[in-house]
């Protein structure tokens, strides 16, 4: 510890201590490596996530733009089976219906060439902007120290379970007396629920005694891994975990609980449930495995058990799962592929493998996921390092361990991706960073000597070209410029919500909009009786563009949770762009939305004022076998 701190005094003097520092942007996508011509990936299968909402004036009506269709395609909007516009619809994926009411049912026909195609699912009228979701709590209980627990409903993700096109939500759910692993103490079982969104649960798994509840111990992942049109379940499981269907995985009596409520021994699994039944499909020992506790940087159970996963396109065409632990010292991702009904391991990324001492201690409590070199194949950003598709190392930086990160196209005048991240450890050289995702070359950083606990990137300033980001009490444009000292409300999460281009702020359980020309924040939307999760994260269950069109949906629990709330915009737009799950970064960002501490998703592409025209994805699906729709 002594040598790194030294080391980063000499980076700091040798930089003249300098509060701010511009490093030119060197990086091009033909310096990392060069471009190719990727191949189609592999994507869910939507139908249009029609949704219609009675407003002040009428009912509003949104529908999905699919990725897979050609920049050609127009829209007929049908109220009780009557045609509403006189000719198609091409600038945008939305329509006022004036005269629309709650008795009204809608559904609406794509046109191409000329001709209109089948129609979509057709809808009633939600009452209100948002759509409630019964839940069935579970029974609380009491750990063996006596101590009484409740239950609350917590992080969510998405995924087609059954095949129809529709998502569905499937829910952790968190009892009162979780801890974080540097928290001695028991904790009550942790419960994952699917839900279909007309409130029919499909199926309960119970993790069972072995699992600890917290915030980092359990990453689920939601995704088709073997492409057959319906997702599955991935995630970390032991002895005494009952499946869907009630089956138990390994032994239903074993009990490795130690006096401090923690679980240090026993067998760890990785499990593939089934979407639709919450099966068992496969279980295998969970590697990266837990081997000798302290070799993760303590004794007493903290830094072992700090996990991390995520869904990455490793041959650029199908996804595999990536499960990881450890990011304070050591450092291990495992990479799988399921496929034809079985589980196999693709490739095992160690820091403690010689050559590779520079990736140790470089993780944040999340990861983000992304084709940063322009090969077509994802990489994994895992805090302030990254490592290759191939599973090497590709490059660390050094600059430590920190809470908020976010990848995307931050910086549209420059080619690449780029990465906004802060750090935690005082003798980093930056609390905050700007960065090539590509080759972890500093764009700016911000030296502040602190922990910088939360920070934020988003387009939020029309005046300036690109995301500004904000932490620390500084305002920046994506060039390092620092425009401000007063702050959004929200170092959180952003969404997609009114009808420009730029990023709302997402809050606790507001939405709040940047007034750039007077740096103060407007409320938009307080959803009365919802509430937020995980403490001063004060994060959604969930935020994703789950209907309707690009912009995006929110994800609160009741207050007492027996109830999901998804909030959706009644704001017309003009922009009209491809549904966001159809981007590959995005899509992956609701993935691993869920693990660790929970940070907003972003996209390939930038999305945002002065955005360029917007290409059509490179994918396809099971529906359109290699999106062969007319081009």
């Amino acid at each position: 510890m002594n040598k790194g701190r030294k080391r980063w005094r000499k980076l700091l003097a040798a930089s003249s201590l300098l509060l701010l520092t511009l490093v030119p942007a060197v990086s091009e996508q033909a310096e990392a490596g060069g471009t190719q011509a990727a191949q189609a990936r592999q994507m869910e299968s939507l139908a249009r996530g029609l949704v219609a909402v009675k407003t002040g004036n009428g009912v509003f009506v949104s529908w999905r733009l699919l990725g897979t269709e050609p920049s050609s395609v127009s829209f007929n909007v049908y109220r009780n089976g009557r045609k509403l516009n006189n000719s198609p619809i091409t600038s945008s994926t939305n329509y006022q219906d004036a005269g629309g009411d709650t008795n009204a049912s809608y559904y609406v026909r794509a046109v191409l060439n000329g001709r209109e195609q089948a129609p979509s699912e057709t809808v009633g009228v939600w009452g209100k902007n948002y759509k409630s979701i019964p839940l069935q709590k579970p029974a609380g209980g009491k750990t063996p120290d006596g101590v009484s627990y409740t239950y609350s409903a917590n992080d969510a993700s998405v995924g087609d379970l059954d095949g129809d096109g529709e998502y569905e939500m499937i829910l952790k759910w968190d009892p009162s007396n979780s801890k974080d692993n540097s928290q001695d103490g028991y904790t009550g079982e942790v419960f994952i629920d699917a839900y279909k969104l007309d409130g029919t649960r499909m199926w309960r798994i119970g993790l069972g005694k072995n699992i600890r509840a917290g915030a980092h111990y359990t990453q689920f992942l939601v995704y088709d891994f073997d492409g057959d049109g319906k997702a599955e379940i991935a995630m970390k499981t032991a002895d005494g975990t009952k499946d869907g269907k009630g089956k138990v995985i390994g032994s239903a009596n074993a009990d490795y609980r130690n006096a401090q409520g923690r679980v240090l021994s026993g067998p760890e699994y990785l499990t593939i449930f089934k979407g639709d039944t919450g099966g068992e499909l496969a279980t295998v020992d969970y590697e990266p495995a837990r081997g000798n506790v302290a070799d993760w940087g303590d004794s007493y159970g903290n830094r072992v058990d700090r996990f991390l996963a995520g869904v990455a396109y490793l041959d650029g065409e199908r996804p595999s799962i990536v499960m990881a632990r450890g990011y304070y010292t050591r450092t291990v991702l495992v990479a799988y592929n399921w496929r034809d009904g079985k589980l196999t391991k693709r490739w095992t990324f160690d820091s403690n493998t010689p050559g590779n001492e520079a990736y140790a201690g470089q993780g944040n409590h999340s990861l983000s996921v992304a084709d940063v070199d322009g090969d077509g194949k994802d990489e994994i950003l895992y805090g302030a390092m990254a490592v290759d598709h191939d599973g090497k190392g590709m490059y660390s930086t050094g600059w430590g361990h920190g809470d908020a990160m976010h990848a995307g196209n931050l910086d549209q005048s420059r080619a690449g991706l780029e990465v906004f991240q802060v750090h935690e450890n005082s003798h980093s050289p930056y609390g905050l960073s700007f960065r090539d995702a590509a080759t972890g070359k500093l764009i700016w950083g911000v030296h502040a000597g602190k922990d910088v606990g939360r920070g934020m990137a988003a387009d939020i300033d029309p005046r300036h070209e690109g995301a500004e980001v904000w932490a620390n009490g500084g305002l920046y444009t994506a060039k390092g410029v620092k425009i401000g000292s007063a702050l959004p409300s929200s170092t959180n999460f952003g969404i997609w919500w009114d009808g420009d281009l730029q990023r709302e702020l997402l809050d606790s359980n507001r939405i709040d909009k940047w007034d750039y020309q007077n740096a103060r924040t407007i409320n938009l939307l307080t959803a009365a009786g919802a509430s937020s999760n995980n403490g001063t994260k004060a994060t959604p269950a969930l935020q994703a563009d789950i209907l309707g069109d690009w912009r995006e949906e929110v994800i609160w629990r009741t207050a007492d949770s027996s109830s999901l709330r998804i909030y959706t915009t009644t704001a017309v737009t003009n922009h009209r762009i491809y549904t966001l799950m159809h981007d590959a970064v995005y899509r992956l960002g609701i993935a691993w939305q869920n693990v660790g501490y929970n940070q907003p998703p972003h996209t390939s592409f930038y999305l945002g004022e002065g955005m360029p025209a917007q290409e059509k994805p490179n994918i396809y699906t099971r529906a359109d076998q290699k999106g062969e729709l007319e081009k």
